[in-house]
């Protein structure tokens, strides 16, 4: 959930460099993210979350709050998938041994952080779709109309009321496409971006709704 303020120690970006667009390192990995019988891989999906970390560095300290959170959750999932990676190659395998032990619904948890993370994302490629579809808009009327659609109704008052407070940073939306447009077609790709992600972001919720653990509220 985005309410730690103080924590903004990040995670190292893994592989990105700006040949193309600051988007095409992602989409290079989630061409690496399913296996062969297409289940979801641990360490592959995550490293597509990492990869988004320097999109999010761009739009300043109204991000902060989310690449906090993005970073937190990741370092999470990912100490638990480096304490045994075999047992845990494939995402959910964490999940389900934290249901099998009925520790998933700890704020701690694996389940939890996969949980936040994936809501993270929704919101990221929410608003990616608006700066698509809404040329007129602000950069702070699409965070938070994109904030209004994934992650507000799971919030309480704290996160939201840091969030909007968050938002009134935002850069300006100009600024923000020249400088990730590198030498590729920004909208391209932030479009194929969205449309390749979308669907393994529900996969996690279609997964997690299964279990029972898809509509966990903020503490």
């Amino acid at each position: 959930m985005l309410v730690r303020v103080c924590d903004l120690t990040f995670l190292p970006v893994v592989g990105f460099n700006m040949e193309g667009t600051i988007f095409a390192p992602s989409l290079e990995g989630m061409k690496h993210v399913k296996s062969e019988e297409g289940e979801m891989l641990a360490k592959p999906f995550l490293d597509v979350c990492k990869l988004i970390l320097p999109v999010i560095d761009k739009f300043g300290a109204a991000m902060a709050l989310v690449k906090s959170d993005i970073g937190g959750n990741i370092s999470r999932l990912e100490a638990k998938y480096e304490s045994n990676p075999s047992q845990f190659k494939f995402l959910y395998s964490m999940v389900q041994v934290e249901v099998e032990t009925k520790t998933a619904k700890a704020s701690s948890s694996c389940t939890n952080g996969l949980l936040w993370l994936t809501r993270a994302m929704d919101f990221l490629v929410e608003l990616f779709r608006n700066l698509l579809s809404h040329p007129d808009w602000t950069m702070s009327q699409a965070c938070s109309d994109s904030y209004g659609k994934t992650l507000k109704k799971w919030h309480g008052w704290l996160a939201s009321s840091s969030f909007a407070i968050a938002m009134k940073l935002a850069p300006d939306r100009k600024k923000f496409m020249d400088v990730v447009c590198g030498s590729g077609d920004v909208n391209a790709d932030m479009e194929k971006f969205c449309t390749d992600f979308s669907p393994l972001l529900e996969e996690n919720h279609k997964f997690l709704a299964g279990v029972g653990l898809d509509d966990l509220k903020a503490s």
